[in-house]
């Protein structure tokens, strides 16, 4: 494929279609799968499915089974969650299209989530059907699939609660043309939303209330981090047909430590308290520090994955804000990455981008 990001229903289409070729199972009126397959493709099965997500499995049990009733599932955690990644693994498996998406933003308007007009036509021949223009919500409704709305809290206050009558009622009201779109069997909606990050506008309660909120944590432990840091960096470098390199798991596990440590205030053997930096520090960052080294390793390097090869992108990460995270940082650097023997090279590597 010449794509740079396949859909997850593309790029695991034959997962799909040997789930559902063996899912003897009940299932929902207008799902692929059944819950317990749609578990089986996004947790894996040890052999033939690759586990898309790595967590707890009664979190994804919990949100599978409410896509099977009539409530909306929020996913909400701290920016780097998966929770992106999960929503569209789910509507991959149930509804075997992951497109019908709203990206909220401060800008969004009330039209991504309902519908809009075409002016042309709609100046030419009047309101009709041909001049309207759905939403994916609205598309997802009429269709029975599953929508998908991201960052619903970036979204302002009154453009969230216009998803309230279609959650509650499983209509999509429209007065222009005295008739409505209702809800088809399948149709269900998913939503993230992080409460961290900066331009958040928190939900009515009138909106919560049509949710079921599963709430994502990060990785419990270092290992666990570890798998899904090495698991999503090898797919990436496939993605991006970067070239081949031996990629250093010490990297890798210094890497997370870092962003554990920091983030958790703490190092891993719980003698030091240290100071947060104002960034996130997200599994995701970690992924994309690691990404941007092997690329630094397989076109500027010998093709092995060394701490000079992350230092700048795990900087950059780290320093977000240089008047007080540049503080931190230098801390970090000198009473704990100095301190350890076997990590003098990522501190030179480190403080010569510093």
């Amino acid at each position: 494929m010449t794509v740079l990001r396949a859909h997850a229903e593309d790029e695991y289409a034959e997962e799909l279609a040997l789930l559902a070729k063996e899912d003897d199972r009940p299932r929902p009126p207008g799902w692929a799968l059944s819950p317990w397959a749609v578990t089986t493709y996004v947790l894996g099965d040890g052999s033939r499915i690759t586990p898309k997500y790595v967590g707890a499995r009664r979190i994804v049990e919990v949100a599978v089974a409410t896509l099977a009733t009539d409530r909306a599932l929020l996913l909400l955690g701290v920016p780097g969650t998966a929770k992106t990644w999960l929503s569209e693994h789910l509507a991959a498996a149930i509804s075997g299209d992951s497109t019908l998406l709203v990206q909220g933003t401060a800008g969004t308007p009330e039209e991504a989530v309902r519908y809009g007009w075409n002016y042309a036509r709609l100046l030419a021949d009047g309101p009709s059907r041909e001049a309207l223009t759905p939403s994916p919500v609205m598309r997802a409704m009429a269709e029975g699939r599953i929508a998908r709305v991201e960052e619903l809290t970036r979204m302002p206050s009154d453009v969230q609660d216009a998803l309230i009558t279609a959650l509650s009622e499983k209509t999509l009201p429209i007065p222009e043309l005295n008739t409505e779109v209702q809800a088809q069997r399948g149709f269900n909606l998913i939503a993230t939303a992080n409460d961290r990050d900066r331009g958040v506008n928190e939900l009515s309660s009138a909106l919560r209330r049509r949710f079921n909120t599963v709430v994502l944590p990060v990785p419990a432990t270092a290992e666990e981090e570890m798998e899904i840091v090495t698991r999503r960096v090898a797919q990436l470098g496939r993605s991006l047909q970067l070239p081949e390199t031996t990629t250093g798991l010490e990297e890798i596990r210094r890497v997370v430590t870092v962003f554990r440590e920091l983030r958790d205030g703490v190092t891993e053997d719980g003698r030091t308290k240290l100071k947060s930096p104002s960034g996130t520090l997200s599994t995701a960052e970690a992924i994309s520090v690691l990404t941007s080294g092997i690329a630094l390793a397989a076109h500027f390097g010998d093709g092995v994955l060394r701490a000079a090869d992350v230092a700048a992108g795990l900087v950059g990460a780290v320093v977000r804000e240089p008047a007080a995270d540049r503080v931190v940082w230098r801390e970090y650097l000198e009473t704990v990455v100095r301190e350890r023997p076997d990590w003098h090279d990522f501190y030179r590597a480190c403080r010569e981008v510093s």
